[in-house]
């Protein structure tokens, strides 16, 4: 009788440790559950971005001269006498890129440079991701689809000035002034044309010698760009014999190019 009801105590004894044990394990199962669902999940981190500026810098010839808008140069190569009252172009779809390709694309990416007085234009652009970049790319000029995607607003409104008719599209670049080797005493090249053997849209890309633009969200880095004016008369073009554009064509895709060649690097700012 005493060795039986050992084993009956000692049965009961494992049971209620059995017991314990596992409403110490649901316990602690419920508690792990409860730990979970109220320990918040982590935030994700903001991107840091910021902001960049294109500077252009006009200049004159082949030793980048000095030069501003109602200023009378010489041209060093056809000799002309050129006094520009006013250079306007639009610089669009700016694409930044660092060492590795990846590449940071504005949206909605364009710009209306209006030189009216003096050398000197500033572009921003804004919200860049954090990094550093090699290269520029851009366009001089509108894309197609702009061209026929109806009135628009900002730098492609028609208050501008920069449009045609809703037929031909914008005009790329306009330069007016005065020479008096020009048959009327006056030039004025509006270049356009976005289609065609005669496409004046120019796109290219700058890569930056070797250097990088720092963008951080607490700095304001430049890009310098020299535009040398002079180039539109590149290859012995004289105004005598060319002193007004005002429609797509040959003459227009060919100042063009030349425009686009006078754009060169200069330095960087960070």
């Amino acid at each position: 009788m005493y060795g039986g009801g050992f084993c009956f105590q000692t049965l009961n004894n494992n049971k209620m440790k059995f017991q314990y044990l596992f409403i110490a394990l649901l316990a602690g199962a419920t508690f792990t559950a409860c730990t979970k669902e109220n320990t918040p999940e982590p935030e994700p981190q903001p991107e840091l971005k910021g902001n960049a500026e294109i500077k252009f810098d006009h200049v004159w010839g082949p030793t980048f001269g000095a030069w501003s808008v109602g200023q009378t140069m010489r041209h060093p190569s056809t000799g002309d006498t050129i006094t520009f009252d006013f250079l306007n172009y639009y610089i669009t779809n700016v694409k930044l890129t660092k060492a590795d390709g990846s590449e940071w694309v504005q949206p909605n990416s364009y710009h209306l440079v209006k030189l009216s007085a003096g050398a000197l234009a500033t572009l921003t652009l804004n919200d860049i991701p954090e990094g550093d970049y090699t290269s520029i790319t851009y366009t001089i000029g509108v894309d197609s689809a702009r061209n026929v995607s109806g009135a628009q607003e900002g730098a492609l409104a028609p208050s501008q000035g920069m449009f045609w008719s809703w037929n031909t599209g914008y005009i790329f670049v306009k330069a007016e002034g005065r020479s008096p080797q020009a048959p009327n005493g006056t030039f004025k090249y509006h270049l356009g044309g976005f289609s065609g053997a005669n496409n004046a849209i120019r796109t290219t890309m700058l890569n930056f010698g070797g250097g990088t633009l720092r963008v951080r969200n607490n700095a304001l880095p430049s890009i310098h760009l020299f535009v040398n004016v002079a180039r539109f008369w590149h290859g012995g073009i004289l105004l005598s014999s060319l002193s007004n554009v005002h429609m797509p064509g040959a003459n227009a895709s060919t100042l063009a190019t030349n425009f686009r060649d006078a754009f060169t690097f200069d330095h960087l700012h960070n």
